[in-house]
């Protein structure tokens, strides 16, 4: 059931949700190589109404400020975040425009490997849902860079704190998290 509290962030209610839905415990190899003794699976959240909502809501609240042309990331784990996001903004009044990072360039069509409405020079966003040390976003980043777009900041629903930080700043990407392990009560 949605209520109007519902649409407004609430940063305890999306630790609420993440422990419920995202979290699970046991034996895992993550996608960095890395074993972990935990797993986080946002699209649990992202893939669900008051998951992506909670989760633009707090993206937006961190972007306010500085509102970029664009948010967008690496296909597919960004796609409900992007579409979440630019939804909301577009429910809140900004003009926000979505993009898709392909993992790699398509082989017909106009083989771009940056889709969506974007266009060399937009300032952007990088989203991703879980961010442990950021290999993957890099390749979002190098990729967009490669497009010609200007990634200002990266955006992660949840820091695993495993240095990913240090390595967007190392690239001149500010790194900002809803959420890390820390705030779910977890030690890395």
């Amino acid at each position: 059931m949605t209520t109007a509290s519902h649409l407004l962030y609430d940063r305890s209610r999306l630790i609420e949700l993440v422990r419920q839905y995202a979290l699970s415990f046991g034996d895992f190899t993550l996608a960095s190589g890395a074993k972990a003794s935990f797993y986080l699976d946002c699209r649990k959240l992202t893939l669900s109404g008051e998951g992506a909502n909670q989760i633009a809501a707090g993206i937006l609240e961190l972007l306010q400020s500085d509102m970029p042309d664009a948010v967008g990331g690496m296909a597919i784990g960004a796609d409900p975040i992007t579409a979440a996001v630019i939804t909301r903004a577009w429910q809140e009044s900004h003009c926000l425009r979505g993009f898709i990072v392909r993992k790699e360039s398509k082989d017909h069509g106009t083989g771009r490997q940056v889709e969506g409405p974007v266009q060399a020079g937009d300032r952007v966003v990088i989203l991703e849902d879980v961010i442990t040390t950021g290999g993957s976003s890099l390749k979002a980043i190098q990729h967009a860079r490669d497009f010609g777009l200007k990634v200002e900041r990266l955006i992660t629903i949840i820091d695993r704190q495993s240095g990913g930080r240090e390595r967007f700043e190392a690239e001149g990407v500010r790194f900002d998290s809803l959420l890390t392990l820390t705030d779910l009560g977890i030690d890395s």
